[in-house]
């Protein structure tokens, strides 16, 4: 029988490796660009929205070994969800890298700007310090450049007047991945790499907020403000920055919930566990408990979720390492909801 290798009515994909030919049933694409790591080094600034999130993987997807860096301004909520999205890019698109998360302490800093300076400047301000800060931080992972996810007049700090400002204040690169991108494409490629569910329940808090914020800042102005900052507190603050790998990131944030809420390690009773887990982890790694019904409700809808559940029914959330399900369960009981565990088998 003749065989058509150049039109065939069939094509069978094959390698081969080691003398041996393994037949190819399923191509899972990469990111593309240049091999991750292959690039020098970057420090991208995380808030865990759609932004930050998007200009990580962005940089991630060129090549460029990425660390993380968040600086809290006074919620342990929104530390958590942001190693949480952090861990969730890293795991999905990087984890042939050990890369690192610095969290720098900047509640003092922002009880400064709050205090020190003119309103109308403090949101720049607020952006010249997290870059006073990164720029010295980045020194510690060996990054070359420091990553944010700003795109021009999103917002009143990115217009091109204030981003010049902000800039001025550091000699390190900074790259900006989503510079001219619109809003809705930043939140459709959310959707696409799976950080959008974090983004939309992401709990920031929004302690520096301009009345009538500069649209227009002249850096006059800005140092006028800045000369009435004291600079300790952000020295004391860069001091005080945490820098751990990212593979180890959950790990502080489960000891924050330890004891807080009943772990289940085999359901005795009429339990019914829910698979709280990202849809793409739920997807590839399905959840199967011998004779006990499992529910999948993603953990950025459990809240508004919770009502349609039986209440005498006890429930059992599970997301792997028990980090996420910890969390969920003691915010669902602080809110007076009953009958809530964790399964950790």
């Amino acid at each position: 029988m003749a065989v058509r290798l150049k039109d065939p009515e069939v094509l069978v994909p094959i390698d081969i490796r080691d003398n041996r030919v393994w037949m190819i049933e399923q191509r899972v694409k990469g990111l593309g660009g240049y091999p991750l790591g292959s690039q020098d080094p970057v420090l991208s600034l995380m808030s865990g929205g759609y932004d930050s999130t998007v200009s990580s993987y962005l940089t991630m997807s060129r090549g460029l070994k990425t660390h993380f860096c968040f600086f809290n301004l006074g919620g342990d909520a929104h530390e958590i969800g942001v190693k949480q999205v952090s861990n969730f890019i890293w795991e999905k698109y990087g984890s042939a890298l050990n890369v690192k998360f610095i969290t720098v302490p900047f509640e003092a800093v922002v009880g400064e700007i709050l205090t020190k300076v003119d309103n109308s400047e403090m949101g720049v301000i607020l952006k010249r310090m997290m870059l006073r800060a990164a720029s010295q931080l980045m020194k510690e992972v060996g990054a070359k450049a420091l990553v944010t996810g700003e795109s021009v007049a999103q917002v009143s700090s990115q217009t091109l007047m204030n981003l010049k400002v902000i800039d001025q204040v550091t000699e390190e690169l900074v790259l900006r991945p989503l510079i001219t991108t619109n809003k809705q494409e930043i939140i459709d490629k959310a959707i696409e790499i799976g950080t959008a569910p974090f983004a939309a329940s992401m709990p920031e808090f929004c302690g520096v907020i301009s009345v009538k914020p500069t649209t227009r800042a002249k850096m006059h102005r800005v140092e006028k403000q800045e000369a009435n900052f004291n600079f300790e507190v952000l020295e004391q603050a860069i001091a005080n920055a945490s820098i751990v790998s990212i593979q180890n990131v959950m790990d502080d944030v489960a000891k924050q919930y330890q004891g807080d809420v009943p772990v289940v390690r085999m359901p005795v009773g009429d339990e019914v566990i829910i698979d709280i887990r990202h849809p793409d982890e739920v997807s590839n790694r399905p959840l199967k408990v011998s004779g006990r019904p499992v529910k999948a409700i993603p953990f950025f809808a459990l809240e508004s979720s919770w009502s349609d559940l039986e209440r005498e029914v006890t429930h059992l959330l599970y997301c792997g390492k028990g980090v996420m399900s910890r969390m969920q369960a003691s915010y669902l009981l602080g809110k007076g909801h009953e009958n809530v565990g964790v399964y950790l088998p």
